[in-house]
């Protein structure tokens, strides 16, 4: 079956987007999910020069990087965001990506009342229209009050769009959910169209985000589960650490090398 198995460039969180380009190219990766979240990783960002964002474009491309998606998080539930996120989604189209990525955000309604399901489907249901204009699928992350594949799928059927489907984070439904993860999976298959590759470490609520095959996440059930159904979304692999972070340059790069081994050794080709 063919995959996409790429790198988010968050992994490379507080270095340069050189840096995590050169790492992600050196362990044998040719897929790159660019980081553009606002205040956190703007790796490539609306606000950049032309001249800025065609050096990086021009970067990946004589590396032999495809950046197929953009990781490009805003609070879909903020009207003071939509501008940000619909030019996110026109950066993403700039580089060529195919998918856009984003957690819901902060579900509440002025009163501080969680918003129903309809009510975040009504608001996600708004972007449909520039996501045609772009011709790109919005990727909505398990994160937070949303963080099982369940509540997803009562979310993405309500918006009925296949241009938005599920991103299956495999270490939030574990950090911020209580869940049995096969039987998630059942659940929301049919609408699941990427997933971050994440392992997980120590506690349950513990910020230790290790290199694929470092934690306790099943992968090899996981995966048996996509082949079963037929499911060949891309794999993006996200490794965030613990929460000091990486030490050092050197151990973001054995990382990720150490999770192209990891996917290697389960038969994948990259």
């Amino acid at each position: 079956m063919d995959r996409i198995i790429g790198v988010n460039s968050n992994c490379y969180h507080g270095y340069k987007i050189e840096d995590a380009l050169k790492g992600i190219k050196d362990a044998g990766f040719k897929y790159v999910e660019l980081t553009a979240t606002k205040g956190w990783t703007e790796h490539v960002f609306p606000n950049q020069s032309f001249e800025r964002l065609s050096q990086v474009k021009d970067m990946m491309k004589e590396m032999g990087l495809i950046p197929f998606s953009m990781s490009g998080h805003a609070n879909l539930m903020d009207p003071l965001r939509v501008k940000d996120f619909v030019m996110n989604m026109k950066l993403a189209r700039f580089f060529g990506c195919d998918y856009i990525v984003s957690s819901i955000g902060e579900a509440h309604l002025e009163d501080k009342a969680h918003a129903s399901n309809e009510e975040v489907a009504k608001a996600v249901k708004n972007f449909v229209p520039y996501l045609i204009e772009n011709d790109m699928k919005l990727v909505l992350e398990l994160h937070g009050d949303h963080a099982t594949g369940k509540v997803l799928k009562e979310i993405v059927d309500l918006v009925d769009s296949d241009r938005v489907l599920i991103n299956y984070d495999t270490a939030n439904v574990i950090f911020f959910a209580d869940v049995n993860m096969e039987e998630d999976l059942d659940i929301a298959m049919d609408k699941i169209g990427y997933l971050h590759l994440k392992d997980k470490a120590g506690g349950k609520k513990e910020w230790n985000f290790p290199a694929l095959g470092k934690g306790y996440v099943d992968f090899p059930m996981i995966f048996k589960k996509l082949k079963d159904a037929k499911n060949d979304s891309p794999f993006s692999i996200e490794i965030e650490f613990t929460k000091d972070g990486p030490k050092d340059l050197d151990e973001i790069n054995k990382a990720v090398k150490d999770s192209y081994d990891y996917l290697k050794s389960q038969g994948f080709i990259i």
